[in-house]
């Protein structure tokens, strides 16, 4: 099935393709840059004062030094695994709260829906990174409070789609049969409706990976992501702007473009694999 998905020639296998490309090579960036760090093979991201401030891209600094004398490079490969490290638990740790939030929702109905649905229709409405800001400000800065704030933020988005397709499917012929035959509610919500509303998941956790990078650079280059001496592409960005109207542009340039390149390639994987399950939803009708 996999590669079915990833193989096609159609647009959603080739916006796949690229997609996997690009998340599999920051993932290796990832892992790789700590270790090579560790082995001392790499500069650490931090240790910038026996370098030049500002120096200019050349072969002893391939993206130049920032104001610190920090190497750019190193800076920016360090930041992919901070991105993916504080992305991967939120979204995680609100796929684990929304999901089943969601199920038993949709599928008890009544009081225990009414409030949840409000509840999390508040936290919906409210914009995405202005709620966030407010979090990490009431949270201060720091790696498990930016996972804490991105992670309430993508909570209601779960609980919606999940909660949504749940109402759906419990009055399906074989939930109402499992019911017959003496099922109780969890073994229900366990066996049969969390098969049927996962997957739609894999998509919304996709793109919303590409949502949440935006979200902790733009919590990092207003101030309020993680600590200053973290390798982060958002405060690397806030901390080059004074530079930029000098002419120093790589402490700006690269750091963008690692987010850019990260978030297309997000989206062109969640694209992709939503264009995919379409076709297959359409082939098995």
């Amino acid at each position: 099935m996999a590669v079915g998905f990833v193989g096609g020639g159609t647009l959603s296998g080739r916006m796949a393709r690229w997609g996997v490309a690009i998340v599999a090579a920051y993932a290796l960036v990832a892992v790789l840059t700590p270790l090579l760090v560790h082995l001392a093979v790499l500069p650490d991201p931090n240790a910038g004062l026996a370098n030049p401030i500002y120096a200019s891209p050349s072969p002893m600094h391939w993206c130049g030094t920032d104001r610190l004398g920090r190497d750019v490079c190193v800076r920016t490969l360090s930041g992919a695994s901070v991105a993916l490290q504080v992305v991967l638990i939120a979204l995680l740790i609100a796929l684990a709260i929304g999901v089943p939030l969601g199920m038993v929702s949709g599928y008890l109905g009544g009081g225990v829906d009414r409030v949840l649905v409000v509840l999390m229709d508040t936290l919906y409405t409210l914009p995405v990174l202005l709620l966030s800001v407010v979090l990490a400000f009431l949270l201060g800065r720091g790696l498990p409070n930016a996972a804490a704030a991105l992670c309430v933020v993508y909570v209601p988005q779960y609980f919606r789609v999940v909660r949504n397709q749940s109402a759906q499917v419990k009055s399906e012929l074989f939930i109402e049969a499992a019911r017959s035959l003496g099922a109780g509610p969890a073994w229900i919500l366990r066996r049969y409706l969390f098969r049927s509303v996962i997957t739609s998941v894999p998509v919304l956790l996709t793109l919303n990976a590409a949502d949440a990078v935006l979200v902790l650079g733009g919590l990092g280059f207003l101030g309020l992501g993680l600590p200053e001496m973290i390798p982060e592409w958002g405060g690397d960005l806030q901390q080059a702007l004074t530079a930029l109207p000098t002419g120093i542009w790589w402490t700006a340039v690269y750091p963008g473009l690692a987010m850019f390149v990260l978030v297309l390639g997000l989206s062109f994987l969640g694209e992709g694999l939503e264009q995919w399950l379409s076709g297959q939803a359409l082939r098995s009708d």
